[in-house]
């Protein structure tokens, strides 16, 4: 990606929105290409970017109870987007993102259910137990006789974001508000409108508001260090929050040092293990396959959660053979966080693909290259990276035997059936595994519960006692 900066005067392109401190930016002094595509921002002061350490941030004596307030009212200015923010958003993501628009339609539908008053209540209460830390020293004591009072403090916070699903916009911004810290949202190239969006409509309906002030989100390039090496600092940020694939976590690691941490939500792949009840009728294995499928597409398998690799416990050909077929046809299925056709195959990947068919009784390949889904069976996982609703479909013979195949970077294990989890999931948590789930669950993370090994809030949040009487 290239960038420059200069008075332009032809401005045929993309025009980003930039959020400072809760007031909307525009401008095209700053000119980005990448894959053909020209996009202009606003140029960036870096001096607006950071908030002094000398006085608290504007939402810092906030109460919890006037948050969770604008958070409602923002999910239902979302709705009904009377100001046509979330609708300018979604056409420039329809134009601009790799997903397919009936994707990002029913994507953005959904967005206003994340500010809904149950969910964050849930997710405070499940990631960080007592609401009231957010708001007060609360009264501590152990069994020695240890004393004090404990806090979850406003964080400073730098948030390098991930744009594969607009809903990773939605949650930061939901749990950078609860936390009441001042928060700079660093946008990714691939989702370059939503949080805008997002942040301007809580400006809309609450101008001046301390949680609207203590947000700001703009673009640069990752890895700018003109930008990364003046700001990622700790007399700035506590913390710099980090979405995405090796490089990015890489990058964000070279900044870290005493008083500027690292919370990483590193990359991560998913897969499913699947055992031979599935495979006991025509109809179980249409039923698994319908699940499996489902975990094998969120969002066109660009989600982390995307199962990539299953793992069958199956007897004999047939009936495993019956399985992938059944699995290739619902692949090409649309559903909310899938289309009927996703990218098609790149032309490495496809080469590869034809080679294996040459070793037609080694592999067996069902699909095509049109992005409706392909299913590759092999006695052993693949040396690839299936990618674009591509599924690798490997026998085993029990499933403790697919546990070798989990590593510290699976996040998600899918399994069929249900009350089979309990054979495997302490093997799989041993391994590195963060989250074991009932087949078909991938893309229904339940708030309140880790994510990537983690909870979110606790981890981004300041930490801060009062020892003693």
């Amino acid at each position: 990606m290239v960038a420059t900066t200069s008075p332009l005067k032809e401005t045929t392109g993309v025009h980003i929105t930039h959020v400072i401190k809760g007031e909307t930016r525009l401008g095209t002094e700053t000119e980005y290409s990448s894959g053909g595509t020209r996009f202009f921002t606003p140029k960036l002061d870096l001096r607006e970017l950071v908030w002094s350490r000398k006085e608290p941030g504007p939402a810092f004596d906030l109460k919890l109870a006037e948050v969770l307030d604008l958070l409602i009212a923002t999910g239902d200015a979302l709705r009904r987007d009377e100001k046509g923010f979330m609708a300018e958003a979604a056409e420039q993501a329809r134009l601009n993102s790799p997903l397919d628009p009936g994707v990002i339609h029913r994507s953005y539908q959904r967005l206003p259910d994340h500010f809904g008053r149950e969910r964050i209540i849930s997710l405070i209460e499940g990631e960080l137990g007592d609401a009231r830390l957010l708001d007060e020293w609360v009264p501590f004591k152990n069994s020695l006789g240890g004393v004090g009072a404990i806090r979850a403090f406003p964080p400073r916070l730098v948030h390098v974001m991930a744009g594969n699903a607009p809903n990773v916009a939605a949650s930061t911004i939901i749990r950078s508000a609860i936390l009441k810290g001042v928060h700079l949202l660093k946008l990714p190239s691939n989702d370059l409108f939503t949080a805008p969006a997002i942040l301007q409509t809580m400006a809309a309906i609450a101008p001046g508001h301390p949680s609207v002030r203590s947000f700001s989100a703009v673009y640069w390039r990752g890895g700018d260090a003109a930008v990364e090496g003046t700001i990622f600092r700790p007399q700035y940020f506590d913390k710099l929050v980090a979405w995405g694939g090796e490089g990015a976590i890489k990058s964000a690691k070279n900044y870290i040092g005493p008083g500027f941490e690292l919370v990483a939500f590193d990359p991560k792949t998913s897969i499913s293990i699947i055992g031979k009840e599935a495979l006991a009728s025509p109809e179980r294995i249409a039923e698994t396959a319908e699940l499996a499928a489902s975990d094998s597409t969120v969002f066109n398998q660009a989600a982390c959660s995307s199962s990539r690799f299953h793992y069958v416990e199956a007897e004999d050909d047939e009936t495993l053979n019956q399985y992938c077929a059944e699995l290739q046809k619902r692949m090409g299925v649309e559903r909310r966080t899938a289309s009927v056709y996703a990218q098609k195959v790149p032309s490495e990947l496809r080469e590869e693909i034809e080679t294996l068919k040459s070793f037609d009784d080694m592999y067996r390949v069902w699909g095509d290259y049109d992005g409706k889904g392909l299913v590759i069976r092999s006695e052993e996982p693949l040396d690839m990276y299936p990618d674009g609703k591509i599924v690798n479909v490997v026998r085993v013979p029990s499933l403790s035997a697919a546990v070798r195949y989990a590593t510290v970077a699976t996040q998600t294990v899918g399994v069929y059936p249900a009350n089979r989890k309990a054979e495997i999931r302490n093997a799989l948590a041993s391994v590195g595994v963060q989250r074991v789930i009932t087949l078909g669950g991938a893309a229904s993370m339940v708030p309140g519960m880790s994510h990537d090994g983690f909870f979110p809030l606790h981890r981004m949040t300041r930490w801060v006692n009062d020892e003693g009487v």
